[in-house]
């Protein structure tokens, strides 16, 4: 069962922007840099399946090699016009509809994901749960893991507003999916999240 990671190349001015009144463009950049060798240190401890790092712009930055070389993950570019179009594309290319086999996607905005969420997760799918869900005190999500490709989940949703999660759950509702959710916890968008850094 794959971990899909999105991820940004840590540029200053280009990742994090919204802390950048608050750290300057380059500590939201070394944030940033640190949230992502967490995330990819804790999704490769969880060994619950290979981790694939879904890079932005490209996967080109030579940040994204070093990634690849300390943590084993595969490399792959992000495609889509939107937030949605770009997860579904990676839920497409890692899940055949035939072989439900399971995915997770993450980014590495969640300061207090654990390897046993991530774990909690997998058993999850694993059991036959359709969809896991990892809600935000924002009303988004820091983890969603399907066990087949569902592009409802993706299109025409106000990603960044505190709707996505109820949206969300509407769908899998109207979709009579079998859903389980983690507890939830903070992400990191926002000065104001900062509070939540461990």
């Amino acid at each position: 069962m794959s971990v899909l990671i999105f991820a940004r190349a840590p540029e200053p001015g280009l990742c994090k922007t919204r802390l950048i009144p608050r750290l300057g463009a380059e500590g939201a950049a070394a944030l940033h840099t640190q949230l992502l060798e967490r995330t990819l240190s804790t999704a490769t401890a969880a060994n619950t399946g290979p981790v694939q790092l879904w890079c932005t712009p490209d996967t080109d930055h030579p940040y994204f090699a070093e990634c690849q070389r300390r943590w084993g993950v595969s490399l792959h570019t992000q495609q889509g016009a939107d937030l949605g179009a770009r997860m579904d594309h990676a839920f497409q290319h890692s899940l055949s509809p035939s072989t439900p086999a399971g995915a997770i996607l993450l980014g590495c905005d969640a300061p207090e994901l654990t390897v046993e969420h991530l774990r909690q997760a997998h058993a999850q799918l694993a059991s036959g749960i359709d969809v896991v869900l990892g809600p935000a005190y924002d009303g988004g999500y820091v983890l969603i893991g399907l066990r087949q490709p569902c592009s409802a989940f993706f299109s025409a949703m106000p990603w960044g507003s505190d709707q996505v999660l109820t949206l969300t759950r509407q769908r899998i509702a109207a979709l009579h999916l079998h859903h389980y959710e983690l507890a939830p916890q903070p992400d990191l968008d926002r000065p104001e999240d900062l509070k939540s850094l461990p």
